[in-house]
This record gives structure tokens, C-alpha cells and sequence, in this order.
């Protein structure tokens, strides 16, 4: 009768799920929805892109292979980093932002069906390679704010007339609106023109007439193409302007002279409308005081 050894076991030891690994048994994505993703085109393989990156620290770059060696559904939160490496999570967050601007991180975040918010990490093991990741959904692409366009850059300054008639105004955008025909690069638009009126119209004011207003500005342009009229134009306005016109003094009334009349006092001539007694006469008959 055969003894048996107690000391070996009867069979192989079955390995229990979870016990061998932290992340067993949480790969799916569905288990933890904030868990890293792997968009991987070899998974677990170091590209001596990421190895020897020029401008990823070391920190960064450690954080990056430990990360593409992880499970799919493990959890890479700065909290969950920070217990595992002294670095701390100062440290570790400045390091995920670098993988991120870099393109070995895109992290998202989204809306689980319970209401909760999480953030969805991809790792990319070979950035500007997108592959086919599972469960992550597509960004809709934001139109641009038109609060967020650049600035349109601004017009220089244009002279200001004395006095801005409407009909004056008028008649300065009329020529402007004219000048493509003289030159087809001058097409303004409505802003553009509504910039410059008002310096045409301080020429016009200078005794200019509109046609020599005209050839002043379409005089002696670049050959090349213009980038931008309305710029150039506002600059012969301002640059060009010519000098007021000479002050003219009003013409003064001629005198008034009355006609000869002879005083009835002393028989002298003296200028008056009507016939009587000359100065003197009327202060020595009013007792000295003129009349």
C-alpha cells in the first residue's frame, strides 16, 4: 500500500483572478469608465521616440512607460500616480501636461450614464498614430467664437474736416467708391469707405475739387499687388493733406457819405440827410451841449 506524501500537493494550484495582479479582473473599460485607454499600434512597446525624447523630462517619460504597461481600464489619476511613485502630485500632474502637449496623452472629460464626471485618459505609445481605441467616443468639432478671431488690425487716422455736411460725406464716399475704376486694386468696402469719407472730405474743404482729390490718391501706386487699399489711401490722406486755403478778409462796406447841406446858422456846409444847423452851431444853441 503506497504511503502518500503529504507534503506534495495532489495537483497544480489554480491561479485566482485578482490576486497575482492589482488590475486583474478591471480591464474592461466599463468596469472603471475612468480608467486609461490604450491606443496603442504595439502595446507595450517603447519607441526610442519616447526613450530619448528631447523634451520630456525624465519624470515624464517614466510616467509614460509605466502607463502603456498598464492594463486597459486601470486607473492612472494624478491620485492613484502620486501613491505609487514618491515624485508627488505636484510632480506627477506637470509631468501628465507635458505627455499631453506632446501627444502621448488625450485626456477627455465625459458624462457617465449614472450622471457622474470622469475624465477618459488615452495613452498613445506612437503620437499622430490614432488608432482605433474602443468605447472612445468622437469630439465633435468646436466652430471657432467669433469673440476668439484675431483682431481685424485697425485703419491709420484720417483728417478730420471743419465742418461734416451730409452732402459733403456723400460726396466723399462717391469718389472713393469710384476709384476702381480708375484702378480695379482700390475696391473698398462699405467699413473701409465710411473710414475714409471723412478725410476726403477735409480735402474737399481745402478747395480741392473731387477729380483732383482723385488723382492724389490714385497717383504713383505700387506696382505689386495691394494687400491692403484702404490703408495706403488712409495714409496719402493724412500724409498728403495740403494746406488751408489763404484767409480771405471779408470785403468792408464802403463809406457812407451824406449829402451837402447848408446850416441855417452860418451858411457852412455840412454832410446830413436832412437840412439844419452844423455841430456848432447846435451846441451854442443847445447852451454847449451837442445835440
Amino acid at each position: 500500500m503506497d504511503t502518500e506524501n503529504p507534503s506534495v500537493p495532489p495537483r497544480a494550484q489554480s491561479r485566482i483572478a485578482g490576486k497575482n495582479h492589482p488590475h486583474r479582473g478591471t480591464q474592461e473599460p466599463h468596469a472603471r469608465p475612468g480608467g486609461v485607454i490604450h491606443d496603442n499600434t504595439r502595446f507595450t512597446v517603447i519607441g526610442n521616440h519616447l526613450a530619448q525624447h528631447p523634451e520630456l523630462s525624465g519624470l515624464a517619460i517614466g510616467l509614460a512607460v509605466y502607463i502603456q504597461s498598464l492594463p486597459t481600464g486601470a486607473r492612472v489619476d494624478i491620485k492613484t500616480l502620486a501613491a505609487r511613485f514618491p515624485e508627488g502630485p505636484i510632480r506627477i500632474a506637470a509631468a501628465l501636461r507635458e505627455l499631453e502637449t506632446h501627444g502621448y496623452l488625450r485626456r477627455t472629460r465625459e458624462r457617465t450614464p449614472g450622471g457622474r464626471i470622469v475624465t477618459r485618459t488615452v495613452s498613445c505609445n506612437q503620437p499622430g498614430h490614432h488608432g482605433t481605441a474602443a468605447n472612445i467616443p468622437s469630439r465633435p468639432t468646436r466652430r471657432p467664437d467669433p469673440a476668439e478671431r484675431p483682431a481685424r488690425k485697425l485703419l491709420p487716422a484720417v483728417p478730420e474736416p471743419a465742418h461734416a455736411s451730409p452732402t459733403l460725406l456723400q460726396t466723399a464716399t462717391d469718389l472713393l467708391a469710384g476709384l476702381r475704376r480708375h484702378d480695379p486694386r482700390l475696391l473698398l468696402s462699405t467699413t473701409d469707405a465710411e473710414h475714409l469719407a471723412p478725410g476726403v472730405a477735409a480735402w474737399l474743404e481745402r478747395d480741392l475739387t473731387p477729380t483732383a482729390v482723385q488723382r492724389a490718391l490714385t497717383a504713383d501706386l505700387p506696382p505689386e499687388d495691394l494687400r491692403r487699399p484702404a490703408a495706403l489711401l488712409a495714409h496719402r490722406l493724412a500724409a498728403q493733406l495740403p494746406p488751408p486755403p489763404p484767409f480771405r478778409a471779408p470785403a468792408t462796406p464802403p463809406d457812407v457819405r451824406h449829402p451837402l447841406q447848408n446850416c441855417v446858422g452860418c451858411d457852412r456846409a455840412f454832410r446830413s440827410l436832412v437840412p439844419g444847423r452844423c455841430r456848432d452851431c447846435r451846441c451854442s444853441h443847445d447852451g454847449g451841449r451837442p445835440a
